[in-house]
């Protein structure tokens, strides 16, 4: 069936709103050839869209050239701001943007567990309202969060996890108490960091991979087919909980001690390179700092080579699993541990997975390291806000921008 001439309209609207995120300012030709669309029909969008305050002019195509056909068009970045948070358990770190997604400000602060519930929550809206004014933003259109835990699928609200600050739950509402004309949303860390992975990074020619976050939590992040799975409780890739050899015990249901998280989590590895000689005291980040130096100077028979094989050889016991379970063909190895190790941590899992699994997998590093998680967060922040002001996407409409 034909589309309609509003719905028309709205898909072509769309299109070239996409392709000037996608590509940057272009001028009426050039969008009549990216979208295919005549002459008058990207003239009559372009007159909507800047009517519309979406698009302004931006400057000309070349000096010699004059006519409507010179102008550059652009998207006018101005007009919304988002912000992005990366909640841990020790602290917080936000960055503000404009539409594009370019970065305005950005800053971070630390929350220990003796704040409180109250003081914590206020210290980090306080830290966003701070932010936002650096950055020149009368108020926010969407604000992302990345946070540990899990993620009802039903409320989207962070569920009571234990062992993660009370303050946690409490920070979307009063964000979005204070922030009363933003559209605040949560989403678990390790799931943006595999976005970020797969828009920004590793992953960007993967439409199914998993992405193992290995940090001072374990978690993995599932896309297949393009779509990040999040299962029915919200639960997908708690892969801390696994059970696996070479544990005192077995995980609770409230605990994740005697799972994979005790092989290869930071307090783990911290141990394991303390065993070899390598820890550094003075590191904020032990675990991660150790497997950096261990690979710079990982050579043949080093401390550095012989801590690394040992490691991997942890590593390769969550990675066969979720291998076995869901031939992924591709696991990034994510979080400030796995990109400490770079190539030679992944080569390493790499070599052990061919000896245990029949599934052909490739084993990559991270290329975003614990910044992944910040940059996924602005990332569907920006994307929330382009739907909303763009127009929702028709479904059997091609996003040329994915």
């Amino acid at each position: 069936m034909a589309a309609s001439p509003s719905t028309a309209r709205a898909i072509n609207d769309r299109l070239a709103l996409r392709l000037l995120q996608r590509e940057g300012p272009l001028t009426a030709g050039r969008l009549k050839q990216l979208t295919g669309l005549s002459r008058p029909t990207v003239a009559d969008l372009v007159e909507r869209l800047t009517a519309a305050g979406l698009v302004a002019v931006v400057g000309e195509a070349g000096e010699q050239r004059r006519g409507p056909n010179a102008k550059l068009y652009g998207i006018v970045a101005g007009r919304a701001h988002l912000a992005a948070l990366d909640v841990r358990t020790e602290g917080v770190a936000v960055v503000v943007s404009d539409l594009v997604g370019e970065v305005l400000a950005e800053a971070s602060v630390p929350i220990t567990g003796e704040a409180g519930t109250g003081p914590a929550v206020e210290r980090a809206v306080a830290l966003v309202e701070r932010t936002v004014k650096e950055a020149g933003a009368d108020r926010l259109h969407t604000v992302g969060i990345g946070a540990p835990g899990l993620i009802d699928p039903a409320s989207g609200a962070l569920r009571d996890s234990t062992g993660l600050p009370e303050w946690h739950r409490h920070l979307v509402d009063a964000l979005q108490e204070r922030l009363p004309e933003a559209r605040v949303s949560v989403e678990n860390e390790t799931n943006l960091a595999a976005l970020a992975e797969q828009r920004d990074g590793a992953a960007g020619d993967r439409d199914t991979f998993v992405l193992l976050w290995l940090g001072h939590g374990t978690g993995a992040a599932v896309i297949l087919d393009g779509a990040l799975r999040r299962g029915a409780s919200g639960g997908t890739g708690e892969i801390g909980f696994l059970p696996v050899p070479g544990t005192d015990g077995l995980p609770s249901a409230t605990d994740c001690a005697g799972g994979f998280h005790s092989l290869v989590g930071a307090a783990a590895v911290a141990e394991l390179a303390a065993e070899h000689g390598l820890m550094t005291a003075a590191a904020a980040d032990p675990a991660a700092e150790a497997v950096r130096a261990a690979a710079r100077e990982a050579g043949p028979a080093s401390a550095g080579a012989r801590f690394l094989d040992a490691l991997a050889d942890r590593i390769v016991v969550g990675v066969a699993s979720v291998v076995a379970l869901l031939d992924p063909g591709c696991v990034v190895l994510g979080g400030e541990v796995g990109q400490a190790g770079g190539e030679a941590l992944a080569s390493r899992v790499r070599d052990r997975l061919t000896v245990v699994s029949p599934l052909p997998t490739e084993v990559r590093a991270s290329a975003l390291g614990g910044g992944a998680v910040l940059r996924g967060a602005l990332l569907t922040a920006r994307d929330r806000a382009q739907d909303e002001l763009f127009g929702s996407p028709v479904p059997w409409c091609s996003d040329p921008a994915g």
